[in-house]
């Protein structure tokens, strides 16, 4: 699974509280056509199919990871983007938290959790043109590099391919596409070879330099 941020504010992130007490969320989820720290840029109509027809639903997430905080119920992809509106959960100790963070300003950001269906990477950037979305997390920017990792180390437990792996690495550690097969091979090397050496996979990723 892939994860992108997208966070420009409280002016796309807006929040209330209903007569019921209960936290509303709506804002966008992903712009298109902007182009982001990993080099890509989202297409219009790349949620097109993944909003329809759903087997399971698209869970609100407190940074992609931890808990379930609440439910979205709308999605709508419109000329700019990916417009959702949910609410928190009421009484759910983390989805009580989140809603502080969010009142006080100091959380005030959307990401989306994602597989890449259909990419053009035919140029300098990547386009993705088809996006199977699983989550829409509230999030707070990782403080450090290790948190980012921690999050990679979470991430590769979701992975059910070895494409799926490489796909992880290349969109979180920034690397070329060339680069992040390398790693994949490499890793696929120690598995096969010697079993024991396998536990030092995880530690290969905190060696990993991230800007």
């Amino acid at each position: 699974m892939e994860t992108k941020l997208f966070n420009d504010g409280l002016k796309e992130l807006k929040f209330s509280v209903n007569e019921a007490g209960v936290t509303l969320i709506k804002g966008y989820a992903s712009v298109f056509n902007g182009v982001d720290t990993y080099g890509d840029t989202i297409i219009p109509g790349a949620y097109e199919k993944t909003l329809v027809d759903r087997e399971r639903p698209i869970l609100m997430r407190w940074n992609h990871f931890g808990p379930i905080i609440g439910k979205w119920s709308v999605f709508q992809e419109d000329e700019k983007g990916l417009y959702v509106e949910g609410e928190l959960t009421p009484g759910h100790s983390v989805a009580n938290d989140a809603a502080a963070s969010l009142k006080h300003g100091a959380v005030d950001g959307l990401s989306i959790g994602f597989m890449v269906k259909e990419a053009d990477e035919s140029g300098p950037l990547r386009k993705l043109k088809e996006i199977d979305l699983i989550e829409i997390s509230v999030v707070e920017d990782p403080a450090d590099n290790q948190a980012r990792i921690a999050q990679v180390k979470c991430a590769l437990q979701e992975c059910k391919s070895l494409k799926e792996v490489e796909s992880l690495i290349r969109a979180q550690f920034k690397l070329s596409q060339t680069e992040a097969t390398a790693i994949v091979a490499s890793v696929k090397r120690v598995v096969h070879c010697d079993s024991e050496k396998a536990d030092n996979i995880s530690a290969m990723f905190d060696k990993l330099k991230l800007s």
